[in-house]
């Protein structure tokens, strides 16, 4: 589990996403482990994000479950079952406030960021 959000917090990191948080929700939701959360300065860079991230993952057979929010860039959710990516434009970011809905479960920024390899997901 380390490594995948490890590898999605890299793949953030190189498309230039700002301001890059997991949460652990593990014991706050049912359907999901950690939200990692980031930012994009536009809808376009939201969107580039997210097609960044799906096309990257789909190279090792990891498939969302479902994309919300594409058409609009303004927030994209892609869920990867027990991870939930959420892209905000960032205006959009202040107003819904996820840091502070799930503020029991404080984020951790990622530091380490590990080497997208073959073998972190076989």
């Amino acid at each position: 589990m380390e490594e995948r959000i490890e590898t999605i917090v890299k793949l953030l990191s190189d498309k230039k996403a700002e301001d890059i948080l997991v949460l652990d929700v593990r014991s706050k939701v049912s359907y999901a482990d950690y939200f990692i959360i980031c930012s994009a300065h536009s809808t376009r860079h939201a969107q580039g994000i997210s097609d960044y991230v799906v096309g990257e993952l789909e190279k090792f057979n990891i498939k969302p479950l479902g994309i919300e929010g594409w058409e609009t860039g303004n927030w994209i959710i892609l869920d990867y079952n027990t991870i939930i990516v959420h892209i905000f434009f960032e205006p959009i970011r202040g107003l819904y406030a996820l840091e502070e809905l799930w503020s029991e479960s404080p984020p951790r920024r990622r530091q380490r960021i590990l080497p997208l390899e073959r073998e972190t997901f076989q």
